[in-house]
């Protein structure tokens, strides 16, 4: 697996950044229910995605050696008053300029603590153009707002990135949601239908007994999903139905919805 250059993660970052200001500032209810993360009002989406920003850049830039409170980044708990989206669009436009800024000055390889045992800044400046690359869509979905195309190579490495969390959920979270998704013999393939030939953006994921295991190729599986990159992601990560306009289920559609119930962070 190659990631992509640390460079292209933070360039990312910042443009994610300035796409989910820009539901910040479109007039969105910022009270109203995410629907992908119903638990959630707008606001609370995105006061969670700059505490996460802020947090990270911490990590990154004290070389952090262990795991540090949210509530140690300084201005973690965003604005003081909710509703307020001229100030809610400023402290996220800080948050984004604080990791980016973070990750840039240290590399891809300085030390910095990890959940996953993976403890280096270039860890961070992935997981962070992740996770905003999804919870941005969660912003837009929740706005009413059209999901725009994610640049190919992201939309490809945040497949890649996920099947690597629920692998690595499986390995430490006994008892997690996860571990349900163990069914020897049983396959998933994903077939993106809009990339070029040479970017491979298709997957073959097994679930035996060991936990998943995936590799990128074209390859016959009990149940396909095949549309869009950006609509393929979004629906493997549970944010799109797998039957949204331009997205296809070929075969055990009870196996693919298994997938979308267990695998979780949790």
């Amino acid at each position: 697996m190659t990631l992509l250059a640390h460079e292209r993660y933070c360039d990312e970052i910042a443009h994610q950044v300035g796409a989910l200001r820009a539901v910040v500032t479109s007039g969105a209810d910022l009270a109203g229910t995410v629907p992908t993360c119903p638990d959630w009002s707008l606001e609370d989406l995105v006061r969670h995605v700059g505490r996460a920003l802020r947090w990270t850049g911490l990590i990154v830039r004290t070389r952090a050696e262990e795991e540090v409170p949210v509530d140690r980044a300084p201005g973690a708990a965003g604005p003081a008053a909710p509703g307020d989206a001229a100030a809610l669009d400023a402290w996220l436009a800080e948050s984004g300029e604080v990791v980016v800024g973070a990750l840039r000055e240290a590399g891809p390889h300085a030390r910095a603590w990890s959940w996953a045992g993976i403890d280096t800044a270039g860890f961070w400046a992935r997981r962070m153009t992740h996770e905003l690359v999804v919870h941005g869509a969660d912003a837009v979905l929740a706005a009413g707002l059209p999901v725009r195309p994610v640049a190919p190579d992201v939309a490809a490495d945040a497949v890649d990135e996920w099947l690597d969390i629920v692998r690595f959920v499986q390995r430490v979270l006994p008892g997690a949601a996860a571990d349900d998704l163990r069914r020897p013999g049983s396959s998933i393939h994903l077939h993106a239908t809009d990339t070029p030939a040479e970017l491979n953006a298709e997957w073959l994921v097994e679930l035996p007994d060991d936990g998943i295991t995936w590799r990128r190729g074209h390859d016959k599986a009990d149940v396909a999903l095949r549309g869009p990159l950006t609509d393929v992601l979004l629906a493997f990560y549970g944010r799109l139905p797998p039957d949204a306009p331009g997205l296809d289920v070929l075969g055990d559609r009870e196996l693919l919805e298994l997938w979308l119930e267990k695998a979780t962070f949790g």
